[in-house]
């Protein structure tokens, strides 16, 4: 609740400084943003220092974009709060049915008695006097009992979620005071019942009308409906109203219930787009930042031509269906012969290959293990630097020349601070010549995570350079991984993960299949992960330009495939659960001879026909940079009845992961190239967090910038070892090579480049038995004796 008071108080200070926003909206996102921070990396006398119009202009910005972030932040404790309440309430569920097990048991018992009694011999007379001495008095035991079990049923919680609605109502009503909701659509029914319960939330009423007689007693008597009740779903709408069919309309609701109804039907609102926030930069209108329909129809035949693909509806369809006809085709005549696949009590299974032994990988690591001299991660930075000058992108926010003493030294120090997460204070004391503001100083005002990503793209252009890595992968290829980091739970990105255990945020990268990592987010525990999949390659800037993407189950989203089809990028997740996996026919009319019981649905190409110009306008406007791929992939991530394009990607994505089901069935080197791929992004999870020896793992910031910063900083540490690995890797493989060792290719292709036995992490330590301590006294005083 402090939280929450501070960001509100400093939402309306930020309000009445909202100046020149028209102007700010005529600037490139990109431009408003930079502006913003280099305002933010300046102090009041450097500020002062500038021109009137650069000051001013600057100014504006950060106002600007501090009030856009913190309705982001306000948005993002909304759905927290309300994403733990219904979590919160599954789990009660579950609870609640466990306990009354034995209630449901003696039900079913019941109902057993009751048919066996009117199936019984006899007339018809007889059988029911049977039932009513099964029933007895306790019918109406048992409909209390029935209508208890059916609150519940088809998995519903709501009922439970009043409980934990109670302690969150105060601090959710003053989130819908400050921000500024608006409806995407002409469609504004939730937006009224948002305005309804403001009105209301001082009722002590259990019920609130929303029926209103005009004319009462006379013959122009009618009755006006207050709200448009059809966006309630199926499950709330008997808690809601208290009536099992939605007609006739009701005259009264339950107040409390319809409450947590419009609530959670604004977290699901803001999910998928159909509601934003006005002057929010990551919950806004997602139609402002697409292309213009003009700007399409010139953009969108060049790009037909770039990726081999019709633009022109019926076109693309047909090239679609026949790709995924030809597929199953394959699939289906391949079935037969493929050994390590069948159907075991008619579920598909996949027999894993035994592992492939390589002679001679355990001998050549252990050469390699003996000749790596031992160094110090400084030093490996230091040496990567000298060779490549990666820190040259640091700099002031403004683009000037760094006016420090020795700033090679600052920057360095401060990405060995903050990518081994060790702070200031820390590294200040063991590092030789730094105090810690001079750490800070640089962290703060000189590195940003675009000169971060900079750093590490030089670092990868040269590692290409390499030829080791080329037997490793052909940069092709990349997979994708999070890992848990661990940060303080009084966060805005700090949340529970089942999946991880614990508090905290997911460090998430994108690594090459030559292993070194391309690309890192840090992203809150909550996100559907594989929203920020496609991010990763389209703002990669090194010259390793992988077109393929393997990741885990995290992957293996409709929409996530549709997107990336249209992006050019082949989508290639690890596979689990087939189980829940439904797969699409071409034709309800087609049948296969192998395969025809995976398949259960029929694509529904006509909604792909209809709105595939609009799947290329989001398309295209992510390829000009004008929204991110994880803006659209946060709304289509969420059904939504509204949402038509969501729909739209979902079938197509459909027909895509369908397609490539059947390409995984078939291909067995397939399947292992993409468990290798995704083995890599594993391991470099673990290499990364090796590097990450400080503060005892956990992120001691509560600034989002600064973790994000912490895993980029950490990153590019990981990066520069790699880089340092490969080129002592090829010098030894070349000394063996020159001393008659047969160094095998298929040998070295089994390598990796992620040792750490040989880095010294904590510097070295001088042991001085020539010391001479301070004079010890056993007799000092701590208290004075009371004078009398």
């Amino acid at each position: 609740m402090t939280h929450l008071k501070d960001l509100v108080e400093r939402l309306h200070w930020l309000a009445g400084l909202q100046i020149g926003t028209v102007v700010l909206n005529q600037l490139p996102e990109v431009k408003r943003k930079h502006f913003a921070e280099e305002a933010k990396a300046l102090d009041a006398p450097r500020m002062r220092q500038m021109s009137i119009l650069k000051r001013y202009t600057l100014a504006v910005a950060l106002l600007n974009a501090q009030y856009a972030r913190t309705l982001d932040d306000l948005a993002e404790m909304f759905i927290r709060q309300m994403q733990q309440m219904h979590h919160r309430g599954k789990e009660a569920l579950a609870m609640l049915r466990q306990e009354t097990q034995a209630r449901t048991d003696s039900l079913i018992a019941t109902l057993r008695d009751v048919v066996a009694a009117f199936q019984g011999e006899g007339e018809i007379a007889q059988r029911f006097a049977d039932i009513e001495t099964v029933i007895g008095d306790q019918g109406p035991t048992l409909l209390e009992a029935c209508d208890a079990h059916l609150a519940y049923v088809g998995n519903n919680y709501f009922p439970l979620l009043q409980t934990f609605y109670k302690s969150q109502r105060s601090a959710l009503f003053r989130l819908l005071d400050v921000l500024p909701l608006r409806s995407i659509t002409q469609n504004t029914s939730l937006i009224e019942a948002i305005k309804f319960i403001l009105q209301h939330r001082h009722s002590r009423s259990a019920s609130v009308s929303v029926v209103q007689t005009e004319h009462p007693g006379t013959d122009e008597e009618r009755h006006i409906h207050l709200l448009d009740l059809s966006w309630i779903s199926q499950k709330w709408w008997a808690l809601v109203t208290g009536q099992r069919k939605r007609t006739p309309y009701p005259s009264t609701l339950q107040r409390r219930p319809f409450e947590v109804c419009v609530f959670s039907h604004l977290l699901l609102g803001l999910k998928s787009g159909d509601l934003y926030i006005e002057g929010s930069w990551e919950y806004g209108d997602y139609g402002q930042q697409l292309i213009s329909w003009e700007q399409y129809q010139e953009m969108v035949s060049e790009y037909g031509k770039q990726l081999g693909l019709p633009i022109e509806p019926s076109a693309f369809v047909a090239h679609v269906q026949q790709w995924l006809e030809t597929t199953a085709q394959a699939t289906d005549a391949g079935f037969p012969t493929n050994v390590d696949v069948d159907y075991q009590k008619d579920r598909l299974v996949i027999r894993k290959p035994k592992a492939k032994i390589i002679s001679g990988v355990a001998t050549l690591k252990a050469l390699i293990a003996q000749r790596l001299s031992p160094v110090n991660l400084l030093d490996v930075l230091t040496d990567t630097e000298l060779w490549l000058n990666w820190t040259r992108f640091f700099k002031p926010k403004s683009g000037h020349d760094a006016k420090l003493d020795n700033p090679a030294a600052r920057y360095l120090a401060s990405t060995f601070c903050y990518g081994c997460n060790l702070g200031p204070t820390q590294a200040a004391r063991s590092l030789k010549g730094f105090d810690r503001k001079q750490v800070a100083y640089a962290h703060q005002r000189h590195i940003d995570p675009d000169k971060l990503q900079a750093a590490n793209a030089t670092i990868i252009n040269a590692y290409n350079r390499f030829s080791l890595p080329k037997l490793w992968g052909d940069g092709k290829r990349a997979s994708v991984d999070g890992t848990k980091w661990d940060i303080y739970e009084d966060n805005l990105l700090a949340e529970y993960h089942i999946r991880y255990g614990g508090y905290g945020g997911i460090g998430y990268y994108h690594v090459s299949d030559t292993y070194i990592a391309l690309f890192s987010h840090f992203i809150p525990c909550g996100v559907w992960e594989a929203v920020y999949l496609l991010d990763g390659l389209l703002k990669n800037t090194s010259e390793i330009q992988p077109d393929t993407i393997h990741g885990d189950t995290q992957s293996q989203s409709a929409t996530v495939f549709a997107l990336a089809y249209l992006l050019g990028i082949q989508l290639m997740p690890r596979i689990r659960n087939w189980k829940d996996l439904i797969l699409y026919r071409f034709s309800s009319t087609t049948r296969y001879l192998h395969i025809g019981q995976l398949f259960s649905e029929t694509v529904n190409w006509e909604l792909i026909e209809t709105h595939l110009p609009d799947m290329l306008r989001v398309t295209l406007s992510i390829k000009a940079g004008k929204i991110a791929a994880s803006t659209i992939l946060r709304k289509l991530g969420t059904n939504s009845s509204q949402n038509k394009l969501y729909r739209a990607f979902h079938e197509l994505g459909c027909a895509m992961r369908t397609g490539f089901l059947l390409q995984y069935i078939h291909d067995a080197d397939l399947r292992a190239t993409i468990q290798a791929a995704t083995n890599k992004s594993e391991a470099f999870n673990g290499f990364a967090k090796w590097l990450s020896f400080g503060g005892e793992g956990v992120i001691a910031t509560n600034n989002r910038e600064d973790q994000r910063k912490i895993i980029k900083y950490n990153h590019l540490i990981a990066n520069c070892l790699i880089f340092y690995n490969v080129f002592e890797m090829s010098r030894i493989l070349q000394e063996l090579a020159r001393s008659g060792y047969p160094v095998e290719s298929e040998a070295v292709a089994a390598l990796s480049p992620y040792w750490t036995h040989h880095v010294n992490r904590f510097g070295i330590y001088d042991l001085n038995l020539d010391r001479c301590p301070p004079t010890l006294d056993f007799d000092t005083v701590i208290i004075p004796a009371p004078t009398r």
